[in-house]
């Protein structure tokens, strides 16, 4: 089913600039959003750059028309969130990488380098958020540092585009009293608890290795360098090696050296996936390799092996992810 498509009319009215030459693009993109070095492939620059404003948050949507490849300065005060309108975007941020394809949301928030690329005919919705609106009711004299760079995951594109839209039509004009004045504040705060809440950041070395077992994960001293991307994939490693033990989301937010809040974050965000479904469908492979292999028939044993106890839902977990019911499998048709 296809989103209703965002109604930016409002935004599109109000063009900041449009050029057909490079330098000037450059300049007026440097002086809304952040200085940075621009390299610009083949193709014709039809650079425009819409922007409206609520009260501290500004929207732009920008394009260059040809691919380019952007490196701003670390942003100081703001972060940034694109909505890709069309096209797609790589984004490389303290050592993390993100594809944001057409119609995902990611935002930006990189404390030492940074660097774009955006295809061409790309165009980009960007919101530029001030730091101050990125904080807590627990601690509301201290902004909030989320990852360096995340995407939003699918299952809440919804309700960000339904922000987003609001946003636009709360710009579309000055509010005639202080009331009105207030409630933009709050709707504001609310767009920043949005990403707080599903944005968490990554607390490095939080949960560190545990018991000291080798087969824990990676050690204290390498969880400091580990992204986002390596966090995940240690969890998933330290599963492998496990398959048949039972598990925790504790242990698996140990594995991978971060609290159980910030990995369930991380996997949605890395994954599209919760750990516990990261883990589901680990030992479902498990399941078919060994049915597969032929050493055995008998469903219900390897199933028990793997840490299944509800065969209703694990024959149902099994068709969805494989197409076939786990006894068909085991049958003539695959020997």
């Amino acid at each position: 089913m296809h989103e209703k498509p965002l109604d930016l009319s409002y935004l599109y009215q109000h063009c900041l600039f449009r050029s057909d030459r490079a330098v000037d693009s450059h300049v007026l993109a440097a002086h809304e959003l952040a200085e940075h070095s621009l390299r610009w492939q083949r193709g014709v620059v039809d650079t425009v750059m819409y922007k409206a404003e609520v009260r501290q948050m500004q929207i732009f949507a920008l394009r260059y028309g040809p691919e380019v490849e952007i490196t701003p300065l670390p942003t100081e005060g703001f972060m940034v969130v694109h909505l890709s309108l069309k096209g797609s975007a790589e984004v490389v941020a303290d050592g993390n990488r993100m594809l944001l394809t057409e119609g995902r949301t990611g935002w930006m928030a990189p404390r030492k380098t940074w660097r774009m690329r955006w295809q061409s005919g790309a165009e980009q919705l960007i919101l530029k958020i001030p730091n101050q609106l990125l904080r807590t009711r627990e601690n509301p004299d201290q902004s909030i540092d989320l990852a360096p760079i995340g995407m939003l995951p699918k299952i809440f594109d919804p309700q960000w585009r339904s922000l987003i839209q609001t946003l636009v039509h709360a710009a579309s004009g000055p509010t005639c009293s202080a009331a009105g004045d207030e409630w933009l504040d709050h709707f504001e705060r609310v767009v920043g608890a949005f990403l707080i809440a599903h944005g968490s950041p990554v607390v490095i070395g939080l949960a560190g290795s545990g018991s000291g077992d080798p087969d824990d994960g990676p050690g204290n001293d390498d969880m400091l360098f580990m992204n986002a991307s390596s966090r995940v994939e240690a969890m998933e490693n330290y599963i492998r090696r496990r398959l048949v033990a039972p598990f925790s989301l504790i242990d698996l937010a140990r594995a991978a050296g971060v609290s159980p809040r910030t990995l369930q974050t991380l996997c949605l965000n890395q994954r599209g996936m919760t750990p516990i479904e990261i883990l589901r469908g680990i030992r479902l492979d498990a399941v078919r390799a060994s049915l597969l292999e032929g050493n055995t028939a008998n469903v219900t044993e390897v199933a028990f092996r793997f840490g299944f106890n509800h065969l209703g839902r694990f024959a149902t977990y099994y068709r969805d992810r494989f197409g076939e019911l786990p006894s068909a499998t085991s049958g003539p048709a695959h020997r």
